[in-house]
């Protein structure tokens, strides 16, 4: 909300400079977001009359002015502005005058000068030229009655500054000029002046007849009609200016009265042209299919959950909105009907921004306005438009004043210790019964306990802490003492056998990845195609309709940044994402951690795409591929080593990839997958590259073992080659497993398959059948305690051939 400062002292003046006012009410709640003066600094502009324009001699678009600024003689003025005439008053800028600096931020300075051999003593200014307005039309008129010789910024007013306040959605009494002032004069003491507005006299009996279907959508309603008004009228300087200080352009005069009295008082209200107007106004709920042409041209169509005015032919104007074009004032109007009403604020909230546009209407009704004044703000509308649109014809009808449901005084009370306990400062029941008696609120007092019974305007006093926020606010933010923490502080160490999300992205970064950081919000066709997810979590207030769901996998937010990067011509791009997914689990139950129905767990999830090294010259460029990632997530997982088998993810190549398991106390457990992204999904999102990704529970992470201390062994170790023949689909998992489940008596210390041989299709290889491969692995012996003997090493052989016979049906290579 934005107002000038001298409207406010007009309210309320208390003895505070500008910035003293600035943090008094910064301080109290109401956020001076931006303090901004009227007008730049400048000196030596008057106000002025042109006398007389010639041509001049040597331009065709230069005047000859002879100027009357209050100086005596006559100035000789060289001007091109297309509407310098004689007659007008407008600002002048004597010799040695200061306007406000240009684009270099240099001042520019008046001095006497020729122009095409014409001598100019001074320079007749434009709005523009003095930062007033942007309007570069010509110069910058006055009014008739100006005073000659007057400084131009005492004339205008310009040595004021304009307040811009940032405003909590509970603070909607302060949405006026005269609410801000009334909070200035509790928290100052200043006295607070309230205008008298006097009653118009009826001369006429004329009604228009109104009927409230809707109680529950309007608790007030107030109308007037007033006859014979000059709707061409001007609006008055004053008015034009305050309303610009406002942020609000003038339009005509009737709806700048409209708005004045808004921004004074904080009560919108509406002016109908009254003869198009059919038969009795009903205030109601819209019927589906309705539709409503408004005053920006927009038409929209409106439904059972949306008030309108209606007649008995058409809609009319959205309630508490915006109203509508069919009933709007124009140069032809005579007669209007004023109407200002209560409406209910959860009648009013979100209802503009079903069809994406807002109003300072609906800003003020939806959090709430003083449903007892509307009599007396249509008085001061009817007082404006009589004073500036009055004529000898004009007269006024009896306010029609309708109350259908009008809100009630809740009491609500306030315990002393409680708000000295909740403020953490001490409190004596005087101190707050002054604070709550400065802010106008009516209250009786108990022992220990105050009861308040809040004025209808205050619609944010509900509840207790309602009331100490105010005591808070009155006694003064800057007074809280500086009081540490009282809790005992407990050092949270964690487990050796555990390491910490931030070394988990320590070691991520050391294999190259970069951290990314994305929504938990995410697009739905994400879920059904890279999760397979069929009902994903809703949000019930998504921020943007791609966002509209809860993601319970971290791959769609990398694919969404390599598409970011490749757009841009990235070659080689490694990113992964350390957050939280979310699951819909109905045995999880409500906590100070987690939301019942809703498992909230922690992935880890990786990206690479493009070459395996950047560019290098030892080498040939290749791109990365499933061993890749594999060997990283390994480097990831170890000392703990991970057993990968093959397994379908909806998200990834069915052949390329597969399932990480570790081992824990029940066998071995899923923690994740790593895979070639499905060719599907690469085509879908048109991605020049093909991605390797995988995801991994981070509690897996980051469990690790503790390191043990083992003594090397003295003596040598010895190495056997064995060549096996095995079915074509034994793994490598089930070869290990195989091996080191031999009972070698602790001898066999490592195991590493080192060539793999299958015959080409048709090639015919001895001792080798179409569906069988050979394989040759080197067994490392080794024993703490001697030298190991030809006989034991024999037998450890043996032991290792049984055992893979027995698992893989394996057999000797000869």
């Amino acid at each position: 909300m934005q107002f000038p400062e001298s409207w406010l002292r007009e309210f309320c003046n208390p003895p505070l400079s500008t910035q003293q006012l600035a943090d008094t009410l910064t301080m109290a709640g109401l956020e001076v977001e931006e303090l901004t003066p009227v007008a730049p600094p400048f000196t030596k502009v008057v106000v002025a009359e042109i006398k007389e324009a010639v041509q001049h001699p040597n331009a065709d678009r230069l005047r000859v002015c002879q100027v009357d600024a209050g100086q005596g003689a006559l100035l000789n003025i060289v001007c091109g502005a297309p509407n310098a005439r004689p007659g007008i008053k407008i600002p002048c800028a004597l010799v040695g005058a200061e306007l406000p600096p240009s684009e270099d931020g240099k001042p520019f300075q008046i001095k006497l000068g020729k122009l095409r051999g014409v001598e100019s003593q001074g320079m007749l200014c434009s709005a523009r030229e003095l930062k007033l307005a942007d309007d570069h039309g010509g110069l910058l008129e006055l009014p008739v009655d100006a005073p000659l010789g007057q400084d131009i910024r005492e004339f205008l007013k310009l040595d004021d500054m304009l307040f811009t306040l940032k405003l909590t959605p509970n603070l909607a009494h302060c949405l006026s000029v005269y609410g801000v002032a009334r909070e200035v004069a509790a928290l100052t003491g200043a006295p607070l002046k309230t205008p008298t507005i006097t009653p118009v006299v009826p001369k006429i009996q004329d009604v228009q007849p109104v009927k409230v279907s809707a109680p529950e959508l309007c608790g007030r309603f107030s109308g007037r009609i007033v006859r014979n008004v000059n709707t061409q009228a001007a609006t008055p300087q004053w008015m034009v200016d305050r309303l610009a200080r406002c942020g609000q352009r003038s339009v005509t005069a009737l709806v700048d009265i409209s708005n004045y009295v808004m921004f004074e008082y904080g009560r919108p209200s509406h002016i109908f042209d009254l003869d198009k107007i059919h038969g009795t106004m009903d205030v109601r709920w819209g019927k589906p299919g309705e539709q409503l042409k408004l005053l920006n041209g927009n038409t929209v169509t409106v439904d059972g959950e949306v008030g309108v005015i209606a007649d008995d032919q058409a809609l009319e104007s959205l309630a508490g909105i915006m109203g509508g074009d069919a009933t709007a004032v124009s140069d032809d109007t005579k007669n209007v009907y004023v109407e200002a009403a209560f409406w209910w604020p959860k009648s009013i909230a979100g209802r503009s921004r079903r069809y994406n546009f807002a109003t300072d209407a609906g800003h003020r009704f939806e959090r709430g306005v003083d449903p007892e004044l509307t009599v007396a703000h249509i008085e001061r509308i009817t007082q404006l438009i009589v004073e500036i649109c009055g004529t000898p014809e004009t007269v006024c009808g009896p306010i029609d004043d309708q109350q259908p449901r009008m809100p009630t005084a809740q009491p609500v009370t306030l315990r002393v210790a409680r708000a000295a306990k909740v403020i953490g400062m001490p409190l004596t029941q005087a101190q707050c019964v002054d604070a709550l008696t400065r802010l106008g609120l009516s209250l009786v007092e108990g022992d220990g306990v105050i009861t308040v019974t809040p004025p209808l305007y205050r619609f944010d006093l509900q509840i207790e802490e309602d009331l100490i926020e105010e005591v808070a606010r009155l006694v003064g933010y800057e007074w809280l003492p500086h009081t540490p923490p009282q809790a005992p502080v407990t050092p949270q160490l964690r487990p050796e056998a555990q390491r910490s999300p931030h070394a988990v992205r320590r070691l991520l970064a050391a294999l190259g990845y970069q951290e990314t950081i994305n929504y938990s919000f995410v697009e739905e066709r994400w879920e059904r195609e890279l999760a397979a997810n069929a009902q994903p979590i809703k949000l019930l207030n998504p921020i943007a309709s791609q966002m509209s769901v809860m993601r319970s996998s971290l791959l769609g937010s990398l694919l969404q940044v390599l598409k970011f990067n490749l757009d841009r011509k990235a070659p080689r791009v490694r990113v992964f994402e350390l957050g939280r997914v979310f699951l819909r689990d109905a045995s999880v139950q409500d906590s100070h951690v987690s939301v019942a129905g809703f498992d909230q767990p922690m992935r880890l999830a990786g990206l690479a795409a493009g070459p395996v090294d950047g560019l290098q010259w030892s080498g040939n460029t290749r791109a990365v591929d499933f061993y890749d990632v594999k060997g990283e997530v390994e480097a990831l997982l170890a000392p703990r080593q991970a057993v990968f088998e093959p397994a379908e993810h909806p998200a990834l190549h069915p052949g390329r990839s597969a399932r990480v398991l570790l081992k824990s106390a029940q066998g071995l457990e899923p923690i994740g997958f790593v895979g070639e992204l499905h060719p599907r999904w690469k085509q879908a999102y048109e991605l020049s590259m093909t991605p390797v990704l995988f995801e991994l529970a981070l509690d897996a992470v980051q469990a690790r073992d503790v390191p043990a201390l083992r003594p090397m062994s003295k003596f040598q170790a010895v190495e056997r080659d064995l060549a096996i023949i095995v079915a074509q689909d034994v793994t490598h998992a089930a070869l290990m497993r195989a091996i080191h489940a031999a009972p070698t008596s602790g001898l066999l210390r490592d195991a590493v398959l080192f060539d793999v041989y299958r015959a080409k299709p048709g090639q015919v290889s001895a001792g080798l059948a179409d569906n069988e491969k050979s394989l040759a692995v080197r067994l490392t012996f080794s024993d703490m305690e001697a030298t190991l003997t030809d006989e034991q090493v024999d037998a450890a052989v043996q032991a290792v051939l049984a055992s893979l016979q027995q698992h893989v049906s394996a057999r000797l290579r000869t």
